[in-house]
């Protein structure tokens, strides 16, 4: 799994990305990594600067291997807690993604079984 972090100009320079960015959304989708190619991080602020609440935005791009790339946001005060909210949010919609995939796959196996 490659991880990609981009961060606007004002968000690095603000001194809110974790050092360790790259370490916390390997943990996070650690479960996921053998179905995915790569995640792309995109921390921006949305108000140019100015301290306005939620104005640091995330956007996490995962890509699973053979299928659509899959997005959520998030909103916040910060870069930590932003991230914290789209690695949640990714983690949830992951879940449900890979789950359903998988009971198709195993009702399907079933289904065999059981015609023989």
């Amino acid at each position: 799994m490659q991880i990609i972090v981009n961060t606007a100009t004002d968000v690095a320079a603000s001194g809110q990305v974790p050092a360790d960015l790259d370490t916390v959304v390997e943990t996070a989708l650690s479960r996921f990594s053998a179905r995915l190619t790569r995640v792309e991080v995109h921390l921006s602020d949305e108000s140019a600067g100015r301290s306005t609440g939620n104005d640091i935005k995330c956007l996490l791009e995962v890509r699973p291997e053979g299928g659509p790339p899959v997005i959520v946001t998030e909103n916040a005060n910060s870069a930590e807690s932003a991230l914290s909210g789209a690695l949640h949010k990714m983690q949830s919609l992951l879940s449900s993604t890979f789950g359903k995939l998988d009971d198709r796959k195993g009702n399907a196996a079933m289904g065999d079984l059981l015609a023989q």
